[in-house]
């Protein structure tokens, strides 16, 4: 049994209005396709499938409502024809054609992939994906954007649009890489041909960021394990933290927030890298172990080692938005440890790891131990990333001529 209605889908919007969608149901199965409308329920007939007459535009909406659902009914009419044995999945690969007129735009596709993201637990890169919907909508000034119509001319448009705004190649290049995996997605999706695709013309590869990592000496690291936070109680915890991920071997937020203590015993922690799916077993050196036992203390009921993630059985969602929040004050107090340590750099989560590496170099250790430390799959890409560091060893070599 097949059922295809237009429908008011009840997921309210940040503007208060809800999406107009077609509602394809086959064997208790239900897959929603988002249509270009959104609508408050006074504007809506439930019963009827369509706007009412207190939507501004009623007539024509409708009329191209229909033109959505003639060409749904036609899509299902071919693929009974040649078997009923389909699922909703077929059809939406058959539905996604470069004629539907909706599913063809960018940003209605682009709701739906931040939805799949966001149903999925990619919270971060759903985060990352809405914010480049925001620019390249602003910069488009309309909502009204096919694929075929991102071109490399429009790609070095938004690109000049970017750099007028202060945009460096990094910042350019987030909301590039978005809309780059987005056009992949809708050409294996049938939404639009290969033979569109810009990205051939247009490189990204050019915008990569150049920005220096930040790396702490030695000494500036002690003033900020030794900081009496007496004074500053509000910073324990970001302290804390940023001690811990020098100490294991700059282990990242996301490693730090998801770690339980049963991935701990008297002598090693045990994880595995979010990031690179890379094991890791690290010695309990004693800064790590005062940080540990200070948590130990603090009878929190969570199988967590930190204050981070508060209960056991949150969602993907709730576990991503934590994150964003508590990173967020985590690096704003960490600017604040800087200055109250007298450290004339910009402190970071990531500067504990680039630290860590820092640290080593600095005291002689082999770039090969120092690539095993963290975890790089080869030396190269150690080597690399020592180069960006703070270059003051090489200073002081240069002073030895002298």
């Amino acid at each position: 049994m097949i059922n295809l209605k237009v429908v008011l889908r009840k997921k309210k919007l940040s503007n208060g209005n809800f999406p107009v969608c077609l509602r394809i149901t086959k064997n208790r199965k239900t897959k929603y396709f988002k249509t270009i409308f959104n609508a408050t329920e006074d504007e809506w007939d439930s019963s009827a499938g369509k706007f009412t007459k207190r939507n501004e535009n009623y007539l024509q909406n409708n009329r191209l409502l229909i033109k959505f659902q003639d060409r749904a009914l036609q899509v299902l009419g071919e693929m009974k024809i040649e078997s009923d044995d389909f699922t909703l999945e077929d059809f939406e690969k058959k539905y996604r054609v470069l004629s539907n007129p909706v599913q063809n735009n960018v940003f209605t596709f682009w709701d739906e992939i931040i939805d799949e993201m966001t149903s999925a637990g990619r919270i971060g890169n759903a985060r990352v994906n809405r914010e480049a919907y925001k620019s390249i909508l602003k910069f488009n000034r309309s909502s009204n954007l096919i694929f075929k119509n991102v071109t490399p001319t429009f790609l070095n448009k938004y690109e000049v649009y970017m750099r007028a705004r202060g945009g460096s190649d990094g910042g350019i290049g987030v909301p590039m890489r978005a809309l780059r995996a987005l056009y992949n997605v809708a050409i294996e999706r049938n939404m639009v041909k290969e033979e569109y695709y810009p990205f051939k013309t247009y490189k990204i590869s050019k915008l990569k960021g150049k920005g220096v990592k930040r790396a702490l000496r030695m000494e500036d690291l002690m003033k900020i394990v030794s900081l009496d936070l007496k004074q500053y109680p509000w910073l324990t915890n970001s302290r804390n933290y940023f001690v811990f991920s020098f100490y294991t071997r700059g282990m990242n937020f996301a490693d730090m927030m998801r770690l339980e203590w049963k991935q701990i015993d008297d002598e090693r922690i045990y994880y595995t890298r979010s990031k690179t799916k890379g094991t890791f077993i690290i010695k309990i050196v004693p800064p790590v172990r005062n940080i540990l036992e200070f948590y130990k203390g603090q009878s929190l009921s969570t199988k967590y080692v930190f204050p981070i993630l508060l209960h056991d059985d949150l969602t993907p969602s709730q576990v991503g938005n934590r994150k964003h929040k508590t990173l967020k004050n985590y690096n704003l107090h960490l600017k604040e440890i800087a200055e109250i340590c007298g450290i004339n750099k910009p402190l970071s989560s990531y500067v504990a790891r680039h630290s860590f590496a820092n640290c080593l170099k600095q005291k002689g250790i082999a770039t090969d131990i120092i690539s095993e430390s963290l975890g790089h799959q080869n030396l190269a890409v150690t080597q690399a990333y020592l180069k960006e560091l703070d270059s003051s060893v090489l200073d002081e070599a240069v002073e030895l001529l002298l």
